[in-house]
């Protein structure tokens, strides 16, 4: 939410939002403006209309509501469905997917690229978005209809969030209204992505034969600490 030219009050909420509506919508328009770390909840509040006390009744911190926005990012995502992409490959699902949360994020493109100068700087808030990214890409990859339980689905996720992440930085500087960029740049990564799927493939064939096996030779003779393994 922009301020009006000339220093006039900028325009609140439409009231037939919930106070939580209006909190988070608030925040990304704040964040498009200043530092992720620079946003508190006294100018929340004041913006949105509401008191501090009704916005300490909807969330407990800032980073609360980033992780609402993104919640609801992803409930907007899953709420599109695939369409007729269900014959299509893996790959091309994903992209699709992919693509429709890029599209959703348009109105907060400006926030988006304030929270990632942020949290080039900011460690803490890189593990924050990084956490919040491999649960939402989880999702995603659910709504692709590709397995994301487990450790495996955990490492697609990972993967795919870092994968998100730099086509993201490609998305906030393409100023192309068909967005030519940023479509080569997660068709480019989907690829190099989809040859590292295959590699952990391969890997996770062979891996639960070779932990069995060390297992019972650690369970028969200790792990060479006197103590009993933890774990096989």
């Amino acid at each position: 939410m922009a301020r009006k030219p000339g220093g006039e009050k900028p325009e609140l909420p439409p009231p037939d939002r919930s106070d939580r509506e209006k909190i988070i919508e608030v925040f990304m328009a704040l964040l498009a403006e200043h530092p992720f770390e620079n946003i508190g909840f006294g100018e929340i509040a004041a913006r949105s209309g509401l008191t501090l006390a009704q916005c300490r009744n909807e969330f407990p911190s800032t980073a609360s509501i980033l992780a609402a926005h993104v919640k609801e990012t992803d409930r907007k995502v899953l709420a599109g469905g695939a369409g007729d992409m269900a014959e299509e490959p893996p790959r091309e699902r994903l992209f699709d997917v992919l693509m429709r949360r890029i599209e959703g994020l348009a109105p907060h493109r400006a926030a988006v690229r304030s929270l990632l100068r942020s949290a080039s700087t900011n460690p803490g808030l890189a593990l924050l978005l990084n956490g919040l990214a491999v649960r939402s890409q989880q999702w995603m990859l659910t709504a692709a209809d590709i397995d994301a339980a487990g450790p495996r689905g955990l490492i697609r996720a990972q993967g795919l969030a870092l994968l998100y992440a730099r086509v993201m930085r490609v998305w906030i500087n393409d100023d192309d209204p068909g967005l030519a960029r940023t479509l080569a740049a997660l068709d480019r990564e989907l690829a190099r992505g989809q040859r590292w799927a295959g590699f952990l493939d391969d890997l996770c064939r062979f891996a639960p034969a070779r932990c069995l096996r060390r297992g019972r030779r650690r369970r028969r003779h200790g792990d060479g600490t006197g103590e009993e393994p933890i774990m096989a």
